[in-house]
This record gives C-alpha cells, sequence and structure tokens, in this order.
C-alpha cells in the first residue's frame, strides 16, 4: 500500500499462499527486509492486534491462578545439559552467543529457544515444601530457534511471539487437570473471542515435545486444508524435576519429585491463523474483540457532516471502543475500499441525509450490507455487533474446515477423496504408542499426509481395524499436511 492507493487482486480460494503472501505486506502487517532471514519486523497494524491477542491470553491464564513474570533471554549451556532428551531435540536450533564484546565467554549462552531450562533452574530454588505447590508461572516473551526449512512470515521463522506458562504440581493427577485447563483457555481465546475453530490433539509419542511424557495441541485447518498448530501443552511427568532436582516435602513428611506441565500459545501463529481463515478477497477481516481499529466513521461532504461526525467520533470513544474517523481528502468510494481491505469490522457512513434524520447508516465488513439506525441506537448496536460479529466469524470458518474433512477406512480411500479435494482425514489407527512409527510413516510415504493425534476425549473404536497394518484400532487419528 502506497498512501490510500491499494491494488489487490488475488483470490484467495485458488492460490490461498499468493493471497497471504500478498495481504501480510500490502495491508502492512510485517516487513521482511529485514537483513537477517528469518527475522520480521512487525508493524504497528500486526502489533496493535497481537498486544489484544496477548491481553486475552493473559487475562485467561491469571484467571486460572497463573502470575507473571519475566526470565532472562539468556540460558547458560549448563542448563540446557541437565535434561538428556530435551538438549538433543534443541541442539540444532539454538543460537549461541558466545562473545561478550571481544572477549570469548567462559561459556557459551543461548537465546531462549524455550525456557524450561530457565524456569526448572529457579523452580529447584523456589519450592521446598507442599506449601510452595502448585507453581503456575507466565512470561510472554519471543523466542529464537535457528530454523533451517523455508520460512514463512508469522508461520515459521526464526523468531516468533508466545506466551509460555510453566507449572509444578505434587500429583501426576493435578499435573493432568493443568492439561486439561490449558485446553480450556485454547479454545476459549481461540473460538470464543477469535473465531477460530481448533482441533485439540494428543500428538503421538513419536512427534512429542523432547523432554515430554506426552503433547497435546491445538491445529486449525487453514484456507488449503493444511493444519497449522497454534498451542501446545505438554505433561513433562517428573523428567525435567528429575533432572533440575526440583523436590519438595510432602504432608507425609517424604520428599517427592514434582509433576510439571508447560504451556505456548503461538501469538505469531494465531495471529497467522486469524489474516487467513477470516480475511477475503476485499482483504483482512478482523474480529472485532483485537481488530486495530474496530470502528471507522466515514464522512460524506454536505452541511452538519463534519461536525455530525466528530460527535459520533467522541461518542464512540467514551464508550470504550477504537473507532476513527477518517476526514482526509480521499473520495468516499475510495475510503471503503481501503477501510474495507484493512479488516475493519464496521464502517459508519455519514452524509447529509443521516444528519438531517438523525441517523447513521453502518456497514458489515463480513457481509457487507447496510443498515440505518438512529444515532440514539448506535451504541446498542455496536454493543450487539461486537457479540455476534465473533460467533458469526466462527460459524464461517467452521463450515469451511468441514469442508476439508472426511472419513477413510483405508489408505486407497484418502487417495481418492484427495482428488475430491479432502485434505483432513479421521482414520481408525492401531497406536500413538511408538509401536505405531511404522504405520504412521507409510501413511506419509503413500499419501504425503502425517498423523496429527487423536482428539481428547474422542470415542475409541470398536470393530474397526488400522488402515495401514490391519491390527484392531485402538483410536481414532486425524491425519492432514502441516505448516
Amino acid at each position: 500500500m502506497q498512501g490510500n492507493k491499494i491494488t489487490f487482486n488475488v483470490n484467495k480460494k485458488q492460490d490461498f499462499r499468493e493471497w497471504y503472501n500478498e495481504i501480510i505486506r500490502k495491508a502492512e502487517l510485517i516487513d521482511d527486509r529485514y537483513n537477517i532471514k528469518g527475522l520480521i519486523v512487525y508493524r504497528p497494524r500486526a502489533m496493535r492486534v497481537i498486544k489484544e491477542i496477548y491481553k486475552l491470553l493473559e487475562s485467561e491464564l491469571e484467571k486460572k491462578g497463573h502470575e507473571p513474570v519475566l526470565f532472562p533471554l539468556l540460558i547458560p549451556e549448563e542448563n540446557f545439559q541437565k535434561e538428556a532428551e530435551h538438549v538433543e531435540g534443541f541442539k540444532a536450533e539454538t543460537f549461541w552467543v558466545t562473545m561478550g564484546g571481544d572477549e570469548p565467554l567462559n561459556e557459551k549462552l543461548a537465546l531462549r529457544p524455550t525456557s524450561e531450562t530457565a524456569f526448572y533452574y529457579m523452580y529447584s530454588l523456589w519450592i521446598r515444601g507442599f506449601s510452595d505447590l502448585p507453581l503456575r508461572l507466565y512470561q510472554s516473551v519471543s523466542v529464537y530457534r535457528h530454523e533451517t526449512k523455508a520460512t514463512r512470515p508469522l508461520i515459521r521463522g526464526r523468531e516468533f511471539l508466545w506466551v509460555e506458562a510453566h507449572d509444578a504440581f505434587a500429583s501426576k493427577e493435578e499435573a493432568l487437570d493443568q492439561v486439561r485447563s490449558d485446553e480450556e483457555v485454547t479454545k476459549r481465546v481461540l473460538e470464543d473471542y477469535l473465531g477460530l475453530p481448533v482441533l485439540f490433539f494428543r500428538r503421538p509419542q513419536w512427534d512429542k515435545f523432547k523432554g515430554a511424557v506426552d503433547t497435546y495441541a491445538a491445529d486449525v485447518i487453514m484456507p488449503d486444508g493444511s493444519c497449522l498448530q497454534v498451542a501446545s501443552t505438554h505433561y513433562l511427568g517428573e523428567n525435567f524435576s528429575r533432572a533440575f532436582n526440583v523436590v519438595f516435602t510432602d504432608k507425609d513428611g517424604k520428599r517427592k519429585f514434582v509433576h510439571q506441565t508447560c504451556y505456548g500459545p503461538g501469538v505469531s501463529r494465531i495471529l497467522a491463523a486469524l489474516i487467513s481463515v477470516h480475511g477475503d478477497n476485499s482483504g483482512l477481516i478482523f474480529p472485532f474483540n483485537v481488530a486495530p481499529i474496530q470502528i471507522v466513521v466515514v464522512p460524506i461532504p454536505g452541511e452538519g457532516v463534519a461536525e455530525y461526525s466528530k460527535n459520533i467520533l467522541e461518542k464512540l470513544k467514551q464508550f470504550g471502543f477504537r473507532a476513527f474517523l477518517d476526514d482526509s481528502e480521499d473520495t468516499p468510494g475510495a475510503k471503503f475500499y481501503k477501510w474495507e481491505f484493512l479488516g475493519v469490522p464496521l464502517r459508519i457512513e455519514v452524509g447529509p441525509i443521516e444528519v438531517k434524520e438523525g441517523k447513521v447508516t453502518l456497514a458489515d465488513r463480513l457481509t457487507k450490507k447496510k443498515e440505518t439506525v438512529e444515532l440514539s441506537k448506535l451504541i446498542e448496536y455496536v454493543n450487539n455487533f461486537s457479540l455476534s460479529q465473533v460467533q458469526r466469524l466462527r460459524n464461517r470458518a467452521k463450515e469451511d474446515a468441514e469442508h476439508f474433512m472426511a472419513y477413510a477406512s483405508s489408505v486407497q480411500e484418502i487417495k481418492e477423496k484427495l482428488k475430491e479435494g479432502k485434505k483432513v482425514f479421521k482414520v481408525p489407527f492401531c497406536s500413538l504408542e511408538l509401536d505405531g512409527t511404522n504405520c504412521a510413516e507409510l501413511i506419509e510415504n503413500e499419501t504425503g499426509l502425517e498423523v496429527r493425534g487423536e482428539l481428547l476425549n474422542d470415542k475409541k473404536p470398536t470393530d474397526e481395524k488400522c488402515i495401514v497394518c490391519g491390527k484392531p484400532a485402538n483410536c481414532y487419528v486425524y491425519i492432514a499436511e502441516a505448516y
């Protein structure tokens, strides 16, 4: 976008990835011309959305008993060495600081790829007795990983924004309850506030977080039928507490290792999903909750319009709405096009007729339908709109996602339905434990799709066989391509 001139004519359904590449740049959400590969600049419009997403996540976590903290960006190498599986999993992705000015450091320092090894070093100092538990802390930060695959802004890069929560409990049961709580937070924010339907899976053992006992993750089905993981939570068992000696004295006087979980909703990826799922061929569509500008007022020149428009703006701001008055010299048509492209949920048009009749005309970005109401009923209208818009976005997104989904009872059936445009398959499968690895590899080799996991609380198969090995199926799994 240069000035107020926007040219955008990519068809989202025909070429989603090109649509995405264009819209994030033309809407001035990011700039990836920064001269380090895989690092982007988040521009003001994107950062305003991100700040609102952070507020939603942090609020929900704090309602569930979490407290905010901030840990150092640098992690000493000795911390990484304590949990063998974890260090092996992140070794190839870690950025290391080896110099302080012109002097070599005595010990390498890692740029935080994730913070288990920072938090749990301190937990070993903070946790002493039963009264210190449960401990629930979170931080909202950037993490850094030396991503070697092709990068895609907001989806895959070398720096990304997230929230990470690290929790410690006296028992396995409490820790697993926390996993369910993390699922609730994920669905509350993504579905209720952002209109993004999610599939919350238990991941296969061969695809779990390094150092975890079990990994659970939320996927969003993108407009091309591929899955994007936007959050994950991990039951760590005693793996890290044993490595870092995080122990407590229980009520019975015995010394025990804590059970731990960690949770990471990826804010960068949530923004990518918002852009992708809700946008259309006219541009962005932001949910009302997180839109940088929720309402734009567009005056149509005429007697009394300027003053009437300013009064509307002030009224909206008094009620806490993020509103903007576009009193630029562009034509009304150019303004309509611009604010539609930038995804403002609600547009208020004010012309001489509205001034004369004491009314306003409102345009819904999602449907593009217009409605004229009395000025005295404007705030009531906006309040109702703010509640209904995200629900309508969610319903539309769910319908679009379901278009890609199908059940299949054989690998051959998957291949046939792929030709029909199906992309996400529910299939009977032998096991998500390591003994199912060979079946998962065959599926990927034959179809190009990977096992994403089983839905929590999904029913178990009865009298069905694994689509690969023919053994009795003990779960239904979803398979799809993943970003």
